[in-house]
């Protein structure tokens, strides 16, 4: 056998390309049943069998299912004798050695550099991208030493910083075979990715080419992942600024970007109202969805450590429950996330090392509870709950009303390609595109929250108040207080629904809603009328009919006449219809005409 799987040639059929020992097709191999994607994307692999392959898979799609079914194959067919998986976090190294091992793969989690080289029983390691810059030429060596595959989970990574791009392009340069996975194929700046092919498209700008793609709107149909709820809170922010002035505005209508992130920084402040009303609202949610979903679970996502500790404390003092802490400086952080992840408490909070690649299936409720605001994290996050168990499950993501987070909760379905060469465009350039204006926004937005957080600045008072719903390109709901009505049409939305049973039920929602505003609305223009004094209204007739009187015997004019030329001249119906108002009109213009006035 020789290094490449199939040695026959490229011509021949695929079955009669199989080698020997190649299970049948139908299979790729043993595990569990492929989802159609990943038996497709299999098929595409074994058809071309490229040095390097893109997958591209929406988070929750099962990209380490299919990735772990190819090594095998590989393993099993003798095209590989080692396997190196890079992965961004070192809890994503013991993810990825837990399932390697359920399909037969040995892959060391816990290999040092210093270590040379990874125990006899282990086909391979799994290393960070990190491990990976700090020693690329040890890792070179290791490569080269065998027929290797090397499978590069989230590849966008190698974008983060140029030793990590150099670094991982230097050490598996030489590999045999090359997988490169992600779930946001894009990223905020224009670092080329190494074994990333790029194409230049007729408007000169080069992007990412993926061998295969899978995204949300077609794992959405497939009932791969679950539909995503996204409840936008606003609220009343008040704030002082670093020049001592006091400001205050409502959170999602910042007249400039300032504005914008000091109000955001504002609901997110742990001594405001703000954070502790949507956190209630979020675990009613989270009620709600454990009486069809009774393991369920939520994550807030905090943007540091501090905020991170407060918002646990306020979720204990709301659910009576411990919550679990997750800090990127624990040591024992991974051993809280599977412990989470196994059990059937409610509430874990962490910072950014829980927002990507994380598998932790029974996570259906969500809060983002950070400014960090770039497209490819907030994909990241969301993917956190979006992982379907089983068809029905929904998940429901709480997030403060913003304009980028409210633009990238509505692009949840868009497929993007990493692009290079990006020039700046005016939004009146006839070849100006939103995406682009929507990234480079996502960057001045995390620029401003850094700078915040170098200036001295005073939270002083937030408030929340519910903003709508958003779903599947569209957005639902009316408004209203924390607690009102209109915010329970949606907190109670079972949690066992599909996609299209949610769309049909927001319409619903929303309808109601709308119908139920008119009719209150109707009452209080009602409640607000003043009550009619029958026996005023009376009187006004009567004093009318004498003053008709003396005039007709003035003027010899009939009564009937009278009254129809105050009609025209004052308006207003039949004085047994007219109000106290049209009758004193006629009172007062009758009196005119009695003292010469026209």
């Amino acid at each position: 056998m020789t290094d490449t799987l199939f040695s026959l040639g490229d011509k021949l059929p695929m079955e009669d390309r199989l080698p020997p020992a190649y299970p049948e097709r139908a299979a790729w191999g043993t595990g569990p049943k492929l989802r159609a994607w990943q038996a497709e994307a299999l098929d595409k692999y074994f058809t071309t069998q490229p040095q390097d392959f893109l997958a591209v898979a929406t988070p929750g799609a099962g990209k380490t299912t299919f990735a772990l079914r190819l090594a095998k194959v590989l393993v099993d067919a003798k095209t590989v004798n080692r396997i190196i998986v890079v992965a961004p976090t070192d809890h994503l190294k013991k993810q990825w050695a837990d399932a390697a091992g359920r399909v037969g793969l040995s892959i060391d989690p816990n290999f040092k550099n210093a270590d040379g080289r990874h125990g006899d029983g282990y086909i391979g390691v799994v290393l960070t991208y990190a491990q990976v810059a700090s020693k690329p030429l040890l890792h070179r060596a290791k490569t080269e030493a065998a027929r290797t595959l090397v499978i590069l989970d989230e590849i966008h990574h190698g974008g983060d910083a140029l030793s990590w791009g150099d670094g991982i392009r230097e050490a598996f340069e030489p590999a045999t075979r090359r997988l490169a996975l992600t779930g946001t194929p894009f990223r905020s700046d224009t670092a080329a990715i190494p074994f990333v092919d790029y194409v230049e498209g007729p408007d000169g700008i080069r992007r990412s080419k993926a061998d295969y793609t899978y995204g949300y709107g077609n794992a959405l149909k497939d009932h791969v992942v679950r539909p995503v709820l996204f409840m936008a809170y606003s609220g009343s922010m008040r704030w002082k600024t670093s020049a001592g002035e006091e400001m205050e505005a409502q959170l999602g209508e910042g007249f400039t970007k300032d504005i914008t992130a000091h109000a955001w920084r504002t609901a997110l402040d742990p001594a405001g109202e703000w954070i502790p009303s949507v956190l209630a609202a979020a675990d009613k949610r989270l009620t709600q969805v454990r009486r069809t979903v009774p393991d369920a679970g939520g994550l807030v996502i905090a943007t540091d450590h501090e905020d991170a500790r407060a918002y646990s404390a306020q979720l204990e003092k709301i659910t009576g429950e411990k919550v679990t802490t997750i800090l990127s400086d624990d040591a024992g952080a991974s051993k809280k996330i599977d412990e989470f992840s196994a059990g059937d408490s409610r509430w874990m909070v962490a910072v950014r090392m829980v927002s990507e690649g994380v598998d932790v299936p029974r996570l259906c409720v969500g809060v983002y509870a950070t400014s960090t605001s770039t497209p490819l994290f907030f994909a990241q996050a969301i993917g956190r709950y979006v992982r379907s168990r089983k068809r029905g499950e929904v998940a429901s993501v709480f997030l403060p009303s913003v304009p980028i987070l409210m633009a990238l909760a509505n692009e949840m379905e868009a497929e993007r390609d990493h692009a290079l060469d990006r020039p700046e465009k005016h939004v009146d350039d006839p070849d100006y595109n939103p995406e682009d204006a929507l990234v480079a926004e996502a960057n001045r937005e995390e620029k401003a929250s850094d700078e915040l957080n170098k200036q001295k600045f005073e939270a002083l008072h937030s408030n929340a108040s519910f903003d709508r719903v958003l779903f599947d390109g569209g957005e639902f709901g009316t408004g209203g207080a924390v607690g009102s009505e209109e915010e329970q049409d949606f907190l109670g939305i079972p949690g066992l629904l599909d996609a299209e049973q949610v769309g049909v039920l927001l319409r619903q929602r929303q309808a109601e809603q709308v119908t139920r505003r008119k009719v209150r609305k109707s009452h209080e223009e009602a409640a607000a009328a003043p009550v009619i004094d029958h026996r005023a209204l009376m009187d006004m007739r009567s004093q009318l009919s004498k003053n008709v009187s003396a005039w007709s015997a003035r003027t010899g004019t009939p009564h009937g006449v009278i009254h129809t030329k105050l009609r025209e001249v004052c308006g207003g119906p039949a004085v047994a219809q007219a109000n106290a108002e049209q009758l004193q009109t006629r009172l007062n213009k009758l009196q005119g005409w009695f003292i010469g006035k026209k």
